[in-house]
């Protein structure tokens, strides 16, 4: 309201630039969006953009369109993994970088601390002396107020307003030179189609002009702009033109691709393609052949399945999809457990119904040694668990980096490899009996750090179809946690516990009580189940076997075995 984006009295949702479901449900930012606000004159297109390193396609195709970055630091919690590796990016593009060290409204605060902790980080990264010399701005975002001065009397923003007008330089474009202006990113609107977001690069973009696409090919196609978009505080108005560095969004074209550049016809200069990170994970997504095959879903044939993944591939270039053996199975290459569980969820939301496998590291040929993706992991636990964590991240040959205590916590920073950190995060939740937080972004490759032990217990497989029973699981439930409850119907090979010993094991979980005339006492007691563990996408993934699989519908997950007739299975 203080830029005049929205009026005083507007109903404005919550984490407005976060519009997506997913978003607001699991409080990160996924895609990036781009808005534009008027503040002295002077026009500032912001581009939030996610966190996470698991979608870092994002923001690496996104600091393109930018002149300088707000780092957005938390004046308690401080640098975070994730933070290193947005702020390695943006380093790289020779941006120099804001610090706005928020929340600092809180009475914890350690705002000082922060700052010896972001410039040690940017050192660390080999910023530059000009990069090093960032201005700061202390604010909280939650009461829209921020200061230069840690002690300054806060009143509004115009602080960090002025800030921006002040160290982030102007574009250095030619408006008058021929067209220039290259797709970043995709989005897609349900009237006019795919909706194409940039920077005009160079020249005048404008509504009804002929201008010409370069593929990557090289191959060019010519059109017409027959609507053209900005961002002006939270819509999207119809815009006449957009002047070299503005950011626009051409609608109704869809033949352009990420990367692609406009140019105008008479003058055919395409700008460098987009470089992205290479994926790090691998899953397979396949057809659900269960019995309960299409129950749920509306979109169940591989063509639908591939046709969508094909058309995902298009707007997230970080992810890379790749045909297999078999015509019913596709390899899905991705950044992160996080990035791929977001994409499963997606379709099981569009009604797609799918099997997926295991998480599957790709490793990398560096200097003629065999390398894998490692991660940064930061722990922030009671000082009481600290042992079993240390104990545990030890075992999957994570290697202690610093370890800070604070206020009867302990902050643990290690690196680890990426498939040692698979099912780790629920048993860090149990070892820390929820009182935990663990950040895990991407690091980068490193020589393979040999073997490591696999999940040591087995799982309770259903050995006969039909409903679930109350009296079955009762007797089961005492040596396994089950993922089912009672009246659930179950078919043979689905995975519906987890044994607490090694070794799989077939239970017929659909035993109803038997019905005899015979009294005795205390023989019809009603059965007390303890309540199944909720099946969860990254969950699942972590706890997976290779021979297993996680079955997605729309209304529900379940695990299953590759082939389900016990007799079939190998058995020990």
């Amino acid at each position: 309201a203080q830029t005049g984006a929205f009026r005083e009295n507007q109903q404005v949702a919550e984490r407005a630039m976060d519009s997506e479901d997913l978003e607001r449900e699991r409080g990160i930012t996924i895609h990036a969006k781009e808005t534009a606000i008027e503040y002295e004159g002077v026009r500032i297109h912001v581009v939030d953009t996610p966190g996470h390193a698991d979608f870092g396609g994002e923001v690496e195709r996104v600091l393109g369109m930018v002149d300088s970055v707000l780092l957005l630091v938390d004046s308690v919690e401080g640098v975070m993994p994730q933070t290193r590796f947005v702020v390695g990016k943006a380093l790289e593009h020779g941006l120099r970088p804001i610090l706005v060290v928020n929340k600092i409204d809180r009475p914890e605060e350690r705002a000082d601390e922060v700052l010896d902790e972001v410039f040690d980080l940017l050192v660390a990264l080999g910023a530059n002396d000009e990069q090093l010399d960032f201005p700061v701005v202390y604010a909280s975002a939650k009461q829209g107020v921020a200061s230069r001065e840690l002690q300054e009397e806060r009143t509004d923003l115009r602080p960090l307003l002025d800030t921006i007008l002040e160290h982030a330089p102007q574009p250095v474009v030619d408006t008058e030179a021929p067209l220039q202006f290259q797709a970043v990113t995709l989005d897609h609107d349900a009237y006019v189609g795919r909706l194409v977001i940039g920077r005009v690069a160079r020249g005048t973009l404008k509504r009804g002009a002929m201008a010409t696409r370069i593929a990557e090919d090289g191959g060019t196609e010519t059109f017409r702009i027959t609507k053209l978009l900005g961002a002006r505080g939270l819509e999207r108005v119809e815009l006449e033109e957009a002047k070299a560095g503005d950011l626009a969004v051409i609608a109704g074209i869809d033949t352009i691709d990420v990367g692609d550049t406009l140019c105008d016809p008479g003058t055919l200069e395409p700008l460098p393609r987009l470089t992205i990170d290479p994926p790090t994970v691998r899953v397979r997504f396949t057809v659900n052949t269960s019995p309960f095959a299409g129950k749920d879903g509306r979109f169940l044939t591989s063509r639908q399945i591939k046709e969508r993944l094909d058309r995902e591939a298009l707007g997230n270039v970080s992810i890379e999809i790749e045909p297999t053996d078999s015509p019913e199975t596709f390899s899905v290459a991705g950044r992160g457990e996080l990035q791929l569980s977001v994409l499963i969820e997606t379709l099981r939301r569009e009604g797609y119904e799918f099997a997926v496998s295991r998480p599957e590291i790709i490793q990398r040929e560096i200097d003629g040694k065999t390398c894998e993706p490692v991660e940064d992991v930061v722990a922030e636990v009671p000082e009481d668990y600290l042992g079993p964590v240390m104990e545990k991240l030890s075992a999957r040959r994570g290697r202690v980096v610093a370890l800070e205590h604070r206020d009867g916590r302990a902050r643990l920073e290690l690196v680890a490899p990426s498939r040692g950190l698979f099912g780790y995060r629920s048993v860090f939740l149990s070892d820390t009996r929820g009182e935990g937080v663990l950040h895990r972004t991407v690091r980068g490759y490193e020589p393979w750090a040999g073997d490591l032990s696999t999940r040591t217990e087995g799982a309770i497989i259903a050995s006969e179809a039909g409903q679930t029973t109350a009296h079955a699981l009762s007797n089961i439930q005492e040596r396994a946690t089950m993922f089912v409850d009672a009246g659930i119907p179950v078919y043979e090979g689905q995975v519906v516990g987890e044994n607490r010993r090694p070794g799989d094991m077939n239970v017929n979980v659909c035993r109803g009580k038997k019905l005899t005339n015979v009294r005795a006492a205390g023989k019809d007691d009603a059965a007390v189940l303890t309540p199944p563990r909720k099946i969860e996408i990254e969950w699942a993934l972590e706890w997976m076997a290779d021979d297993e699989l996680l079955e997605v519908t729309p209304k529900s997950f379940r695990l299953r075995k590759r082939t389900l007739p016990a007799n079939l299975r190998k058995r020990g």
